[in-house]
């Protein structure tokens, strides 16, 4: 009832007076308009989704090479880095946003607006000036009949105003003495014929206007023809326009996306794997009291020692294996750590104090204290997956032993004698030749 009731109301004020029709016509132009702003809009939001993708990235590149630097180790390095993970992750959605804004939403908006408006030569829209016509071409005969019965309609208001006038001056020369007989009766007559020409005028008046009365009928039911057309193309827009904020609304909306929800699972299990105790035991075998310890020996005086360094024994089939011309003690090997490939520590574990470092309060608290500055030596929490090509059987404590077709990763790149460090899947680490893996 309330659609009807609108609907005749806006009807009646289009029909009531001539040209008030515009508005509706106006109609397609702001539609073709609210297109572009709506396609703005969201190029606008699409370059705020990239930016903070951008900026996503960025934070988690610098923070995980800080992390990776500093002295945190074990799982816990590993669930912090996974918050850096979920930055990339994140960072990859909001760029689809972008892209599904961009690709999807503008072009759609685009297509549309283009297949719903046609642009004329002259300027304009053909479809608001087949509404304009049809608007004027219901409205013409109307509009006659109304100047018409606007004429008699002051034609009659004209005879009134003389009628009365001619009646006021006939009172009022009945009182005056100075008026003779003879000019009271002109007077009389004068007042006679205004009466008669304001009925002739009431009359015609009268006539026009049921005559325009008799023809509203069929120019209202014209009219609503017209605007009715117009109604069905504006139905059109305002539906599509609800269509495709629903699939804006899709696209922005990272709660119903699956892969938004993968991100914090595998973020929260990372995080609740942080095992305490088998990163104190790491820290304990690695640089505590169950490290391998270098003990003096007994050593024969051997000649050939300094010149024919000791090769390690290859398995059958397999490439050679990388000199051993830099093997050394365990505690002298390169750590995982770029703290102990800047800095010398002794190969045995004590309590004796060592000469201070530089302390993190020498920033005065500001910075990041592991920028210039990295870890004592720590599993590497990242790498680069490999396979094993060939089985190898490590022939020293600090080496792995894996078949072919295992899966290790890889946490530091071939040395100049051809050797890798790298982690089982069991999280033992150690050397391996370089040769014996490929990528996955």
């Amino acid at each position: 009832a309330h659609c009807i009731t609108t609907h005749s109301c806006l009807l009646c004020s289009i029909c009531s007076q001539v040209g008030n029709y515009k508005r509706a016509v106006k109609r397609f132009d702001d539609g073709h308009r609210l297109c572009n702003d709506l396609m703005g809009c969201l190029q606008e939001r699409a370059k705020i989704e990239k930016a903070y993708g951008d900026q996503l990235t960025g934070w988690s590149k610098r923070w995980r090479q800080l992390i990776e630097k500093g002295p945190q180790y074990g799982s816990v390095e590993r669930a912090w880095l996974a918050v850096m993970t979920e930055a990339d992750k994140v960072s990859e959605l909001h760029q689809e946003v972008k892209n599904g804004l961009v690709n999807e939403d503008v072009e759609k908006v685009k297509n549309w607006q283009k297949e719903a408006y046609h642009k004329q030569m002259i300027g304009g829209f053909k479809e608001a000036k087949e509404a304009d016509e049809g608007f004027k071409k219901a409205q013409k005969p109307w509009a006659k009949k109304l100047k018409e019965m606007e004429a008699a309609k002051k034609t009659y208001h004209l005879a009134c105003k003389e009628e009365k006038m001619a009646a006021t001056r006939e009172a009022n020369g009945k009182t005056e003495a100075s008026v003779t007989q003879d000019q009271q009766k002109k007077l009389h007559e004068k007042t006679d014929k205004c009466k008669h020409d304001t009925q002739k005028a009431k009359e015609k008046y009268e006539k026009s206007l049921d005559e325009l009365s008799k023809c509203t009928p069929q120019y209202m039911e014209s009219m609503e023809t017209v605007f009715d057309q117009c109604q069905q193309h504006e139905v059109k827009r305002l539906t599509f326009l609800k269509e495709a904020l629903l699939d804006i609304k899709r696209h922005l909306n990272l709660t119903e996306n699956q892969s938004y929800a993968t991100v914090y699972r595998e973020l929260e299990r990372t995080i609740l794997g942080a095992n305490t105790q088998e990163d104190l035991k790491w820290f304990s075998n690695n640089h505590g009291p169950e490290m391998h310890m270098n003990w003096p020996a007994f050593e024969e005086y051997n000649p050939d020692a300094a010149s024919a360094p000791i090769k390690k024994k290859k398995p059958d089939g397999a490439p050679p294996t990388p000199s051993t011309d830099h093997v050394a003690p365990p505690g002298d090997r390169s750590s995982v750590s770029s703290y102990e490939k800047n800095q010398a520590y002794s190969t045995e574990w004590s309590d004796d104090e060592q000469p201070a470092g530089n302390s993190g309060n020498e920033n005065g608290g500001n910075g990041n204290s592991f920028e210039d500055d990295s870890s004592v030596g720590k599993p590497q929490a990242t790498g680069v997956r490999v396979r094993a090509l060939y089985d190898y059987e490590g022939q020293e404590q600090d080496e792995l032993t894996f078949k072919a077709g295992d899966e290790l990763t890889k946490t530091e790149d071939e040395d100049d004698q051809g050797w890798c460090r790298g982690r089982l899947d069991t999280g033992k680490e150690g050397l391996y030749p370089a040769n014996y893996v490929e990528p996955i």
